[in-house]
């Protein structure tokens, strides 16, 4: 199923991206920012008058650069991170060898899974472990659960609305509960070269079955020895267990906070099937293969006995737009403005086909609550507006994109005061070369999945390449958390 032929009825909208009113294309921080470095020059032009021939062309540069864009951002923001990026590798900021040091941090996971630990925790509820991710410097806890998804390219369009409807049910629970910060859904696949396809079907194979069953059986695993692949997808909740008329007193009644916040969120209904809550040993699977693509079908038992640092890397450079990790080197990209018209259900099939290269997925989310989404969509709508009259008071209309803004504002705000959510989302992709050399075929990989959606835009995560990789780690990092 296409994006052409996909109904009316199982499209989604509503997307749009924040904009707070300024002079042109500035934002309101920097309008303010603005007026008050010119407020300043004409101050400091009282003294000195010849400073305006350098301050005034100065403050405009800067002005100039921050209501211009590049590559979907305020130029002014891009080329701060530029320099930010390179002042950090001057620094040798951007590099990590994992060596032994005569401290206690030392080997902690790099960057921003430094402050987190795994703790191997018991479910009295299903009886089984549970891996618990807790972030020291904030006290949030992470818990994964391990899905499996089903097709519903060809389920029927009644079932197909009601999965929607419950995902939509599941974000509402979300936005009500004060302990649950964010969440994300991950998809990875990793390709396989049919081997474990052909292995599967000989063990399963029935000696005394119709030649000509055989014979279909052996074509397939020979006519499609690359088309197989080695799906894994979880969804990752971070809460706070302390956000609570009592918070727990210590580790262990955080923990089970934790859990009974995980385990009052349904997802039935929602076209996915639970398979369990993921495990310490699931998590440092995840995480050391992510790293070590190699090690991703070892046994489990060489998990267990890794610690949580050994999960990391043991040597890593955060490029500017790739990121070298171990024996293998990857590109990361997330989302580069909200889709201006509504999308298919299925616009992420892209994505999800096999390729030749490791590729992560990941949505990540954060529902705001009632109260917080009202009062941002008001001030979206008293933004659009505002642009919209100013525009109007200089060239004598407004343009047609900011009509159509203010109008989706509105939609949302109509939406909002029917019962529906304001929800901050973001879309994260990863994909992982063995080789420096095999990393353009990765990359135009990705481009070409993104032009196939014909919906999403997508840039390189520039300068933030380990964080966008660790994002799609069940670690608990989410780039919306506050």
């Amino acid at each position: 199923m296409t994006t052409h032929d996909v109904p009316n009825g199982l499209r989604v909208e509503g997307f749009r991206q924040r904009r707070s009113f300024g002079l042109g294309n500035l934002s309101k921080s920097a309008t303010m920012i603005g007026a008050g470095a010119l407020a300043f020059d004409a101050l400091l032009a009282t003294t000195h008058p010849g400073s305006l021939l350098v301050t005034v062309p100065v403050t405009l540069s800067v002005l100039g650069l921050a209501a211009a864009s590049r590559h979907g951002m305020p130029a002014l923001s891009y080329y701060r991170a530029r320099v930010a990026w390179k002042l950090a590798t001057r620094a040798e900021a951007t590099n990590y060898r994992r060596i032994l040091l005569p401290h206690p941090y030392a080997l902690d996971p790099p960057g921003v899974a430094a402050p987190t630990t795994l703790i191997a925790a018991h479910d009295p509820t299903t009886g089984r472990q549970v891996g618990v991710v807790h972030d020291r410097a904030t006290g949030y806890m992470t818990v994964s659960t391990l899905l499996a998804p089903g097709g519903s390219l060809m389920a029927p369009t009644g079932l197909v609305r009601g999965n929607l409807r419950s995902w939509s049910s599941l974000l509402d629970a979300m936005s009500t509960d004060e302990q649950v910060k964010g969440a994300s859904v991950t998809i990875q696949i990793t390709p396989g070269a049919g081997e474990a396809l052909g292995d599967d079907i000989k063990a399963r194979r029935d000696p005394g079955a119709p030649a000509l069953a055989q014979a279909v059986v052996d074509e397939l695993v020979h006519s499609a020895p690359k088309a197989t692949a080695s799906v894994v997808s979880w969804m990752s909740v971070v809460v706070d267990p302390c956000a609570t008329a009592e918070p727990p007193a210590d580790l262990a009644g955080q923990v089970a906070e934790t859990l009974r916040v995980v385990d009052g969120l349904d997802l039935s209904g929602t076209g996915t099937d639970i398979v369990r809550r993921a495990t310490d040993v699931d998590l440092r699977r995840i995480v050391r293969s992510a790293y070590d693509p190699s090690v991703f079908n070892a046994r489990d038992e060489q998990f267990a006995e890794l610690s949580w640092a050994d999960c990391g890397p043991v040597a890593a450079d955060d490029l500017w737009k790739e990121y070298a990790h171990d024996d293998a080197i990857s590109v990361s990209a997330v989302l580069r403005e909200m889709p201006k018209r509504p999308i298919p259900y299925s616009v992420l099939l892209p994505f999800l086909s096999p390729g030749r290269f490791p590729r992560r997925i990941t949505l990540a989310y954060r529902v705001l609550d009632p109260t917080e989404g009202e009062a941002v969509l008001e001030r979206e709508i008293s933004a659009a507006a505002n642009r919209a009259d100013a525009t109007a008071q200089v060239k004598g209309r407004a343009r047609w994109s900011q009509k159509a803004d203010y109008a989706r504002a509105e939609k949302a705000a109509a939406q909002a005061a029917s019962g529906e959510q304001v929800v901050d989302w973001t879309l994260m992709v990863t994909v992982t070369a063995r080789t420096a050399a095999d990393l353009p075929a990765a990359r135009q990989e990705l481009e070409r999945s993104v032009k196939a959606t014909r919906s999403l835009r997508m840039r390189d995560a520039f300068g933030a390449q380990a964080a966008v990789f660790a994002a799609g780690l069940p670690i608990g990092y989410s780039p919306l958390v506050r």
